[in-house]
């Protein structure tokens, strides 16, 4: 089983920028296709962000689209999301999986982003 651990999360000035880390255990990471996901307070979980295996093919959900920024590096066993440009509306714990969401998920960073 892959356990990930998600960090980098924190308050920031609307406008500003974080990085997040996700490092996950075990050999399986590089196989897969990676998301970033995120759930507001009383929201579901929504994916921002999504990685092939290779980091060839990236997609973005519309809401983050040309602020945020999915990587991977497949030798560390970690993917990234620099984020640019937050809005309030960006707040809310962050979390890593595969793009399926079928790994356990871990506890997540909070960002908060204040107006």
């Amino acid at each position: 089983q892959v356990q990930l651990v998600e960090s980098g999360g924190g308050l920031v000035q609307a406008g500003g920028s974080l990085r997040l880390s996700c490092a996950a255990s075990g050999r399986a990471f590089s196989s897969y296709s990676m998301g970033w996901f995120r759930q507001a307070p009383g929201k579901e979980r929504e994916q921002v962000a999504a990685i092939s295996w290779g980091g060839d093919i990236i997609v973005y959900a519309d809401s983050v689209k040309g602020r945020f920024a999915i990587s991977r590096d497949n030798a560390k066993n970690t993917m990234y999301l620099q984020m640019n440009s937050l809005k309030p509306e960006d707040t809310a714990v962050y979390y890593c999986n595969n793009k399926a969401g079928s790994w356990t998920w871990g506890q997540g960073t909070q960002v908060t982003v204040s107006s």
